[in-house]
């Protein structure tokens, strides 16, 4: 038996009474990667006997809709995705205030988050930010590897980098987040106005700029350091590196929708999701992000925090509708339309 179905195996339980006696459906969006949405949606299925309707959609795109269906919800939870826009959902009332009976048990950012949305969300995974980079390019163009941020400002590296845009991607957005609480905001869209001279293109997809490296197709990228493993283990020739000066992280969320036509089944799979048997499913997506139960088994291709300098992220601050809004529009205005 392979690990995924031993996992499967495991995860085929954990759900309440109510929901085996009375099976219900649920809609879910799913923001994770297409195989772990997968594997949660047929476990969760054959383990509670609901019906799982499950969409794939990036952070923004999902933001987009619920918020298009306030006034009559489709979708009754939101499964992962960076945290900022569960954020948003949350400040927007979008979302429904719910506290686990396991949410003490969980990781400390994991709960941190959880009070300052009000409880509209909840911490399902961790992934800190950092760079990726191309072993081969790297030596084959005799190019040291990035150690902190000013390095990528280096002339040596123009053309090389690639970071997703912000406008729509969660990974770029924590960038910039990132970026104007280690250096504040005037020297950060500084900063990121010489970094677009190096910049050869901005994908919206937050995992572009780590695939484009793996398959050679740029050198190093700006992405959270847990979407490389997957790649190597496919036999691209990526590593990463965290920067010495300090980097932010993504919370990986869930939140389940106001105004849920299937209230009971969300919160069924919300306990199901903060179990250790569901929070493997990552690691057997070969996606390795920190999970948020402590009791999860631990991929040793996971990243290890102790030898990473996390900032004092403000998730509540720089989760905030506004704050959001002039942060892109500046780097829109700043760096996005400047000559290069």
């Amino acid at each position: 038996m392979n690990l995924t179905k031993t996992i499967i195996a495991a995860a085929v339980v954990c759900v309440s009474g109510a929901a085996l006696a009375q099976p219900k459906e649920l809609n879910v969006i799913c923001s994770v990667q297409a195989p772990w949405c997968n594997l949660i949606q047929t476990t969760f299925s054959k383990s509670s006997g609901i019906k799982v309707n499950m969409t794939h959609k990036g952070s923004g795109e999902a933001l987009a809709q619920i918020t298009a269906e306030r006034a009559n919800p489709k979708t009754d939870i939101w499964f992962g995705g960076t945290g900022d826009p569960h954020m948003l959902a949350a400040e927007q009332n979008l979302t429904l205030e719910y506290k686990s009976p396991v949410l003490a048990q969980l990781q400390p950012w994991a709960q941190r988050q959880a009070q300052q949305a009000g409880f509209k969300t909840v911490g399902v995974y961790l992934g800190p930010l950092g760079f990726g980079y191309n072993t081969e390019l790297l030596a084959k163009k005799k190019l040291p590897v990035p150690k902190t941020w000013a390095d990528l400002l280096k002339p040596e590296y123009k053309g090389e980098i690639q970071v997703a845009d912000p406008r729509a991607s969660g990974t770029a957005y924590t960038m910039i987040a990132t970026l104007v609480q280690i250096m504040g905001e005037d020297k950060a869209f500084d900063y990121l106005a010489k970094l677009h001279s190096n910049v050869s293109t901005y994908p919206r997809s937050g995992t572009g700029p780590i695939k484009a490296v793996a398959r050679g197709e740029a050198t190093i990228s700006i992405s959270f350091i847990h979407d490389a493993p997957g790649e190597k283990a496919q036999g691209f020739p990526v590593e990463t590196v965290t920067p010495t000066d300090g980097t932010g992280a993504e919370i990986g969320s869930m939140s389940i929708v106001r105004g849920a036509r299937n209230l009971e089944s969300a919160k069924a799979f919300y306990e199901w999701a903060l179990t250790p048997s569901a929070q493997q499913f990552g690691a057997a997506a070969a996606q390795f992000q920190l999970p948020s139960n402590p009791g999860t088994a631990m991929d040793p291709r996971m990243p290890d925090l102790k030898k990473i300098k996390l900032i004092d992220y403000d998730y509540a601050k720089y989760g905030q509708v506004n704050v959001r809004k002039q942060l892109i529009l500046n780097w829109e205005r700043k760096v996005f339309n400047q000559p290069k």
